[in-house]
């Protein structure tokens, strides 16, 4: 390792990008939401605030040690999103919320929902993501040193906003539903959401209320795929055709800002498909997915075991991190990802779901080229500067250069 002139709190400044960091953070509440999901409170003290200051929208990783099917201990990290708005309190400390349902075979999230409770610490990860409103601001990301209770300092400007959301899809939502309604009295809402049945709806009361609040203003369209409406649109999968007559009758199509999409892959796909059939420009819509709970590379916050023989081809990865400079030797045939590399020689490398979903391993390619498998976390302006996801690329060049600073 080599070090360089910049230091991460003057990289932070310059880029206005927050080193993504692990603190430990003890756990206030958990709130039972369904049979199978629960919602998690974060106390964050005063001298960690500006840590953990956010957007609505955005997700933190949670990292713990658990036994694994062999009984070894594993370390877990998982990604969930922010399911309240910000806001902070009056000796400058805040809290964090977020919603965990149980998967089927997912080890972290049968283990919270079953074992979790108030007093327990976990290490959370600061604020991430870029499923936040993007509507007024140019492209201009949202400074985040501002007062936390201020909505209309959280959000843009007022207009037309419509959200899709599947399951626990409804947590990044309901948080920047609350927000942009609270933010511009002239903001109108509108929300699909789509369950099994209702005993499945997560944050039942808490979006009863919202639309108590907002009667003129939120538009609630709850779905259900095996329980019986009175209407038949609210009944039934959402699928091409029924989403077709969703945005002919209780969805003023025509006349949105920005979209929200946030569910399974093929749900998300789906919308995004008819949207672009319908002529809504992609930088209109946001989505983000469900990640898949169990990423298999890379291994803990070791990476994958490689071993690199010097002799045989290999590629040079050389990246920068925090104002240090790192480099690491990849075999040709293992080929490893970027991350995976990385974190053999710097195990604080910034990854959460390792599976093309989160965008937390982002860094730009400043030389050398690399080749992507998935990618449902960049946009298309962060592409064209660049920007990879490291859990997903693998170089194509025998000497790559990435940094994770910019």
């Amino acid at each position: 390792m080599t070090v360089v002139r910049q230091t991460a709190a003057e990289t932070a400044a310059a880029t206005g990008r927050r080193r993504a960091s692990f603190h430990t953070l003890t756990v206030d509440e958990v709130r039972r939401l369904t049979d199978d999901a629960i919602e998690v409170t974060f106390g964050v003290p005063a001298e960690l605030a500006g840590q953990f200051d956010y957007l609505p929208g955005q997700y933190v990783a949670l990292r713990t040690t658990l036994p694994d099917e062999s009984g070894e201990p594993k370390e877990i990290r998982r990604s969930y999103s922010i399911c309240a708005e910000p806001r902070s309190f009056a000796d400058g400390s805040s809290e964090v919320r977020v919603a965990i349902k149980k998967d089927l075979g997912g080890l972290f999230s049968t283990w919270a929902n079953a074992e979790l409770k108030a007093g327990d610490v976990l290490d959370v990860m600061s604020p991430m993501g870029a499923f936040v409103s993007k509507h007024g601001r140019d492209g201009k990301e949202q400074n985040l040193m501002t007062s936390m209770n201020d909505p209309q300092a959280l959000a843009g400007e007022p207009g037309s906003f419509v959200a899709i959301a599947a399951g626990s899809g409804i947590t990044p939502v309901i948080a920047i539903a609350r927000t942009l309604l609270a933010a511009h009295p002239e903001t109108r809402f509108d929300l699909v959401y789509a369950n099994k049945a209702a005993m499945d709806v997560m944050f039942l009361e808490e979006l009863a209320d919202l639309k108590d609040k907002y009667p003129a203003r939120l538009a609630l369209h709850h779905v259900l795929s095996r329980e019986q409406r009175i209407a038949p649109l609210l009944s039934g999968r959402i699928d091409g055709e029924k989403l077709q007559a969703l945005l002919g009758t209780a969805i003023h199509a025509d006349d949105v800002d920005e979209w929200f999409l946030c569910g399974p892959f093929e749900l998300v796909q789906l919308c995004r498909d008819t949207l672009a059939a319908r002529g809504v420009k992609p930088e209109h819509v946001r989505f983000e997915l469900f990640t898949s709970g169990k990423p298999d590379r890379p291994e803990g916050n070791i990476g994958r075991p490689v071993i690199a023989d010097e002799s045989k081809d290999t590629y040079k990865i050389t990246f920068k991190l925090d104002g240090l400079q790192g480099e690491v030797a990849s075999p040709t045939h293992a080929r490893e990802s970027i991350l995976n590399a990385a974190l053999r020689v710097r195990p604080d490398v910034p990854f959460a779901c390792a599976g093309g979903v989160c965008g937390t391993c982002r860094a730009k390619v400043v030389t050398g080229a690399v080749t992507m498998d998935e990618n449902y976390a960049l946009e298309q302006d962060e592409l064209d500067k660049g920007y990879v996801l490291t859990c997903q690329s693998h170089p194509t060049t025998p000497e790559v250069t990435v940094d994770f600073d910019v």
